[in-house]
């Protein structure tokens, strides 16, 4: 029986060419970092290479966690790692999907002497169901490679990068990236959502947007509502048109955009480490490298920090956004809104999701951030189009801040807009 080690968080080793899934699960992470501390250990190789245990591991790291509890199993190569965790997967965890256990099979599968009913065994499935898959190795492999670069391309990756990714010329992602239309196979389950046909989806017809509860599968600090981007993505994109974050937080933009068929750019100055289609990028280096990429973003979803509300919430940086000084902190992000507006096509908009500051604010003066964008950025090149108010629930105060406001006769701020503009 294997002995409970502990070792450095930071040490081990996940080795994303032998990982089962195609992605991770962001939601069960977020629910092993509420709770590490129940977690049981996870399975390493004498090389600290993670065989069963990536969810936890990530989930210590989101939750800033510097050890782990591990059990050291040895293995031999790569193959007996890469089908250890798939046992494992297949005895404990969450349990593989169908497309990603026939993935593994194929990938497995070294000739007609292989040991199939050992790969059925792994993966727990019947032989016959071995065998059939691997039938149609050749001509589902083709598929499933057109499925993950299919996928790449929506996440926004250029063709370089997805030859590089999948080890495949850049010349045959060329060839196979202008067949990505509505129509292709690879889209088949997701075209009722791309156009916002699926049975009790409702259009936004008023101005205020509220929430009754959250939907978004993680939780960060300063987390906006998935509700809202989708919202913004009805109105204004259509499928497969760019629609670029920096404020990528938790990641629900990345998920409503692959439902929707809307390509993605989102980035983060402090990215979460289960959103691996989340690039790292600061907006106060300018605006993102899209390159060639930027005439097709059709939106701009800009959720900042809402200034000293968020002050030493990611960095205790003077020039991170949430601790500037008030006239930095706008002068900044009305420059990346010019500089953005430079680059995208007339028709295209950009949203902004903005709340007053009040509690953190000096003295408690509320500074309306939306008054200021509004007046600096409406020009010869940006048209304001519309305010949308999306109030908090009156619960999102404290007993301290409600005391306050009946003592002072002072009104606690809950509004929040999102303001839009067209490019024009």
């Amino acid at each position: 029986m294997s002995q409970t080690e502990t070792r450095q968080v930071a040490e081990l080793i996940w080795r994303q060419d032998l990982y089962p899934r195609f992605e991770p699960i962001p939601a069960r992470i977020q629910q092993y970092a509420e709770s590490i501390e129940l977690l049981p250990p996870i399975e390493i190789n004498q090389r600290n290479e993670i065989i069963d245990g990536y969810h936890r591991w990530i989930a210590h790291k989101k939750s800033g966690a510097e050890t782990i509890a591990v059990t050291v199993t040895p293995t031999l190569s790569d193959v007996e790692l890469d089908r250890l965790a798939a046992r494992r997967n297949a005895d404990f965890g969450i349990q593989l999907s169908t497309e990603e256990k026939r993935h593994k099979a194929r990938q497995w599968f070294t000739g007609l002497d292989v040991d199939k009913k050992g790969i059925a065994d792994d993966l727990r499935v019947p032989l016959r169901t071995v065998q059939e898959w691997l039938s149609r190795r050749t001509k589902d492999m083709k598929a499933e490679r057109e499925r993950r670069i299919a996928e790449l391309w929506l996440a926004c990756w250029t063709e370089e990068e997805i030859g590089k990714q999948l080890a495949t010329p850049e010349g045959t992602i060329a060839g196979l990236v202008p067949s990505l239309s509505l129509e292709n196979a690879v889209w088949q389950k997701s075209r009722i959502f791309s156009s916002y046909e699926e049975p009790g989806w409702e259009p936004p017809i008023y101005n205020i947007w509220k929430v009754k509860q959250k939907s978004n599968k993680t939780t960060v600090f300063g987390n906006s509502e998935v509700g809202f981007t989708d919202n913004l993505l009805y109105m204004y994109t259509e499928p497969f048109d760019i629609m670029l974050d920096p404020f990528g937080g938790g990641g629900s933009t990345i998920d409503v955009c692959k439902k929707r068929l809307r390509r993605y750019w989102v980035s983060d100055a402090f990215p979460v480490p289960e959103r691996l289609d989340m690039r790292e990028w600061d907006i106060c280096n300018g605006t993102p490298p899209l390159h060639k990429r930027w005439g097709q973003v059709a939106l701009l979803f800009l959720d900042p920090p809402y200034w000293w509300q968020a002050k030493g919430k990611y960095s205790e940086k003077p020039t991170n956004l949430a601790n500037m000084a008030l006239a930095d902190f706008h002068d900044t992000l009305v420059q990346f809104v010019k500089d953005c507006a430079a680059k995208m096509h007339n028709g295209s908009h950009i949203a902004m999701m903005m709340q007053p500051t009040q509690w953190h604010a000096p003295d408690r003066q509320i500074v309306d951030h939306v008054i200021h964008f509004a007046q600096s950025l409406s020009n010869d090149k940006l048209r304001l189009e519309r305010r949308i108010s999306c109030p908090y629930e009156s619960q999102q105060a404290n007993a301290q801040q409600v005391d306050w406001a009946k003592v002072n006769k002072e009104l606690l701020v809950i509004s929040r807009e999102i303001i839009v503009w067209e490019v024009i």
